[in-house]
């Protein structure tokens, strides 16, 4: 399953970092698939200063302020009624000339988002995403004027954001997780030592390592533990993960890939071996997937 198509249409009052365009696209595509759309869709953005927000600000809304991000709708959408699950009243948005389903007007300031990402700690670039999925899902019909639905709209760029590798958790950080883990794998037999680190959509961390048997059929690979802890635990939908190793990269095993794409087909995959790194995606590593995600559940199990 490949992420919806997306696109955006760019105005600049002010330059996107170097790779911003396609980053904050991929967040978007992200955060489709995050509500369940799968209709191919667009925005307008506009990248601006607190100046020209602000007059927009005040001829839209009649707020008399700068604001770091505004958001117009299209469509009739509400926290109760979000685009994934009207996807009919989303077609009724449907453009010729775009080709795809308008979802509304975005516009962004660039000095409310420098001064955002310093006061919060972490990258412009990080900012102009999490703003963009903040507007996306106001699109889509997400709000946050009370705490029920501010929490459902937080989780939803979270999970949006970490699935275009946009987490608040580093790749470091999972890569030092899944060092660690692999400090504690049983491989007597192949002397070969992994390790993982698995972030599911919510934010947790699952590790695992490998633990071999003498019956070799009985072997775990370290990303089937780390995946099955996940589940075991309620985590249904996950991100990335890390694979760990000491001698050589390594990528899933065929069990692993299939195990995995169970539950994330499009999930981010970074092997580590010292300072090699490589990076692939599932569907990338499983083309033509069996799964959930390609209909099988239209099938299997029924009578």
């Amino acid at each position: 399953m490949t992420r919806p198509v997306f696109h955006f249409e760019f105005e600049h009052a002010q330059p996107l970092p170097d790779g911003a365009t396609a980053l904050l696209t991929r967040v978007a595509e992200c955060c489709l698939a995050a509500e369940g759309v799968t209709l191919p869709c667009c925005a307008y953005l506009l990248v601006t200063d607190d100046e020209q927000i602000h007059a927009i600000n005040r001829e839209q809304r009649g707020v008399d302020r700068a604001t770091d991000v505004l958001s117009f709708p299209a469509g009739p959408f509400n926290p109760a009624h979000t685009a994934g699950q009207y996807p009919r009243v989303l077609r009724r948005q449907w453009d010729a000339d775009e080709d795809a389903c308008v979802l509304g007007d975005i516009i962004i300031s660039l000095d409310h988002a420098r001064a955002q990402a310093e006061e919060y700690g972490h990258s412009f670039t990080r900012e102009l995403c999490y703003l963009t999925a903040h507007a996306l899902f106001h699109l889509m019909g997400y709000d946050h004027m009370n705490d029920l639905d501010k929490e459902k709209m937080r989780t939803m760029e979270e999970k949006a954001l970490n699935a275009a590798g946009v987490s608040r958790i580093s790749d470091q950080e999972l890569i030092d997780q899944a060092v660690s883990a692999m400090q504690y794998s049983y491989s007597p037999y192949s002397g070969f030592k992994v390790g993982a680190c698995l972030l599911s959509a919510d934010g947790r961390l699952f590790t695992g390592c490998n633990v071999e048997n003498a019956s070799y059929g009985a072997t775990n690979c370290a990303e089937r533990t780390a995946l099955f802890k996940a589940v075991s635990e309620g985590a249904r939908e996950f991100v990335t993960l890390v694979i760990a190793t000491e001698k050589a990269l390594a990528w899933p095993c065929g069990i692993c890939r299939q195990a995995l794409n169970e539950f994330a087909p499009t999930l981010r995959i970074i092997t580590v071996c010292g300072q090699q790194r490589a990076e692939a995606t599932l569907d990338q590593l499983l083309p033509h997937s069996f799964g959930p995600s390609n209909g099988t559940g239209d099938y299997l199990g029924k009578d």
